[in-house]
């Protein structure tokens, strides 16, 4: 049977569009410190803007079912911070406050318009610093991915067991241990050798600078109630408690419980996830 012309022009165009969302391009920029930064660009330019920001030492690519799914409807930029993925390893500027301005930075050589940012882990710490020092003028939404943003209550301690703790193995091992327990799903062997590989682009000095964590709690909680944008706060149960508190207390807020992911679960279950965040753009962001 012959399709009509305009039904086989429409499937054409569609799969055309489907192919274009998934070419990614290479972007580099310089900070203002004059840092050559890293971002992969996906979607139409002309398209509303997401920023996708990764977690301690983890290269942009991380988002990658993010990125192809997302890119189909939006302007998606993922971005490598300093030191991590194809950024240049930088001899200075592994706090809050540097990483912040470099998101500014970022945000700033895009366009006028206002974006989304999505950010995991570190990455929220990171954004939130941005929101802190330069407010959210520049933004229309946060989704915040599976880390504190200060709220009460604190998180639990892990108590440590008695005696001394015992001798610690070499970085890159520690690292590839980091990397394996990210998922609750593995991901297969090679993909945990790229990502470990990736994580090692940034130096072990650098890497435990960004672990200092110079602020108090309270500094990422005042972030958060800052800003009037709307948020989405996806976590592991870990967190559960904070999201409670953040919805109950912020207008604007939604949350979502992740119970069966490990801490990457934006790559454990790229479907619900994605599903989730498209959901909450369409009816909070960009409707």
């Amino acid at each position: 049977m012959r399709l009509p012309l305009l039904v086989m022009l429409a499937l054409l165009m569609g799969t055309s569009v489907q192919a274009a969302a998934a070419v990614e391009r290479d972007r580099y920029f310089a900070a203002s410190d004059g840092t050559r930064l890293h971002y992969i660009e996906a979607g139409s330019p002309t398209a509303h803007t997401i920023v996708l920001v990764p977690g301690w030492t983890m290269p942009a690519w991380i988002f990658q079912p993010q990125i192809q799914a997302l890119s189909r409807r939006y302007h998606v930029i993922a971005f490598d911070p300093r030191g991590q993925g194809a950024s240049d390893v930088a001899p200075t500027g592994y706090e809050p406050a540097r990483r912040g301005k470099d998101i500014a930075d970022l945000i700033g050589q895009l366009g006028s318009e206002r974006v989304l940012v999505l950010a995991w882990s570190l990455g929220v710490l990171d954004t939130l610093a941005y929101v802190h020092s330069t407010g959210d003028a520049r933004l229309m939404g946060l989704v915040l991915v599976d880390n504190s943003v200060g709220e009460e209550p604190p998180p639990p301690v892990i108590p440590r067991p008695p005696g001394p703790p015992p001798p610690k193995p070499p970085h890159a091992e520690r690292m590839r241990r980091f990397v394996e327990g990210m998922f609750r799903s593995q991901p297969g062997r090679a993909y945990l050798d790229r990502l470990t590989r990736a994580t090692l682009h940034m130096p072990e000095e650098a890497a435990k600078a960004l672990l200092a964590y110079p602020f108090p709690r309270s500094y990422w909680k005042q972030a958060i109630y800052a800003t009037t944008r709307p948020v989405l706060y996806i976590v592991r149960p870990r967190w559960a408690p904070q999201a409670e508190t953040l919805v109950r207390n912020r207008p604007g807020t939604e949350s979502e419980i992740f119970t069966s992911a490990g801490h990457a679960l934006f790559v454990d279950e790229p479907a619900r996830f994605n599903t989730i965040v498209e959901s909450f753009i369409r009816r909070r962001v960009w409707p």
